[in-house]
């Protein structure tokens, strides 16, 4: 039988063949689960990622902060791209770039901080994959500015790019020229070439072996967060709820096996023992050969987390070693197989779990001016919960989660143990 893959490349050729016009891409497995994540959304609601930045009130001009967008939009394929599906078959249409700058009114009473996720909450998935939104701060004397894309389009290694070819093209002359068509298309064949070599790479991940190692390592998995219960969530509240802390860091920073056992504490405080908790995390990068294009290559790989006592970090870090030698095989494909060896689950993650390095974190510069980067809080959350980890000089510790799935106190204790694992994975180092 045709692995998943290779059923989406006989479609999408089929669906292609005889036109030259390369208006329509192949997408990577990345795409492919945001695309279907969407589609079983009954709002059709995308994931989005939001970086906001605040500037000394008057220092963004808007028009020229819209023509350095629109440059660096027509830079950059996936930038002007709108995922679709077309006869079934997942896509991103190539377009013109559209970006705008937004100046969302607030209401009698509001926060800049709400004004700002009632522009997200209003997010048209029909709309281009980059939008900005800029928000004055009275009190603090600040103009906030939101840069937004489509999951769809980006994943965290395009965010450094986006953020330094942003303040590159707002320091060009605000009447400087597109780029050049012949330029404009050699980007179009890296990035689409970019794709192809990442779905072959994934092709020829998806064998046999593979499909039975996801089967057995993920067979005991099932999605435990209680049903939704939106009247939990108290009147004028926002959707999530935060809690954060900053750590020190031991050299080198906590091994990666080390987060997951501080994750699989956070969800044995929300869940109980002697579960098997679905927790994902994105993994990967531009497949050997390819360009480094903007775009969204990391697949997400699933780590059960067995909430136990636990097997030790050593055990924890040589199954995860084993997970990575199979991580290329995209996500559709790990449900199909565990779902083929009798399992309930249907791809459903309890909580998320991100890495960022610090260095790799480039502010915003518009002509000459640093901007500092902000946090709004309070926005939906795609699942139960979500971490953030941001490695450094210190640790910076953030888990959010969905107050219609989770209350604030379960998620407290469970943030509690989570800072309590690393703490003491900290001390072990040393």
């Amino acid at each position: 039988m045709l692995s998943i893959t290779s059923q989406y490349l006989a479609r999408y050729r089929r669906l292609t063949a005889g036109d030259r016009s390369d208006a329509l891409l192949p997408v990577t497995g990345a795409q492919r689960r945001f695309v279907l994540v969407r589609s079983l959304d009954p709002s059709g609601r995308p994931d989005v990622v939001p970086m906001f930045f605040a500037f000394p009130s008057g220092t963004v001009d808007p028009e020229r902060l819209r023509a350095a967008a629109r440059r660096l939009a027509a830079r950059h394929t996936a930038l002007r791209s709108r995922p679709a599906v077309v006869r079934g078959t997942p896509v991103l249409r190539v377009g013109d770039p559209d970006v705008s700058v937004t100046r969302p009114a607030p209401v009698p009473g509001e926060r800049p901080a709400d004004t700002l996720r009632r522009a997200l909450a209003s997010w048209d998935p029909q709309g281009p994959p980059l939008r900005l939104f800029l928000v004055r701060d009275e009190e603090r004397e600040e103009d906030i500015l939101a840069v937004v894309l489509d999951h769809a389009v980006c994943d965290g290694r395009s965010l450094a790019r986006i953020v330094e070819e942003l303040g590159a093209a707002y320091a060009e002359e605000a009447t400087a020229s597109r780029p050049a068509p012949a330029e404009t298309e050699a980007e179009l064949v890296a990035y689409r070439d970019a794709v192809l070599l990442q779905l072959a790479a994934e092709e020829r991940a998806e064998t046999p072996d593979a499909a039975a190692y996801w089967a057995d390592r993920l067979h005991a998995l099932h999605a435990h967060a209680p049903s939704p219960r939106p009247a939990r969530v108290p009147d004028g509240a926002c959707p999530s709820g935060v809690a954060q802390a900053r750590l020190p860091a031991p050299d080198g920073g906590v091994p990666f096996p080390g987060l997951l056992d501080a994750c699989r504490s956070a969800a044995r405080a929300l869940y109980g023992p002697d579960r098997v908790v679905p927790l994902g995390y994105p993994w990967g990068g531009r497949p050997t050969g390819a360009e480094p294009v903007i775009g969204c290559f990391l697949n997400t790989v699933v780590f059960p987390a067995d909430t136990g006592q636990g097997p030790g970090p050593e055990v924890t870090a040589d199954a995860w070693w084993d997970d990575l030698d199979r991580a290329d095989v995209p996500f559709d494909a790990v449900v199909t197989a565990v779902r083929a060896a009798g399992s309930g689950w249907t791809g459903g993650l309890d909580g998320l779990l991100t890495v960022d390095d610090d260095s790799r974190r480039p502010l915003l510069g518009l002509a000459g001016v640093e901007g500092r980067e902000v946090h709004v809080d309070g926005r939906p959350v795609r699942g139960p919960f979500a971490v953030s980890v941001t490695q450094g000089a210190e640790i910076r510790l953030r888990m959010v989660w969905d107050r219609a799935i989770l209350d604030d106190d379960a998620a407290h204790r469970a943030f509690d143990a989570l800072t309590h694992a690393l703490r003491s994975a900290e001390h072990a180092v040393h």
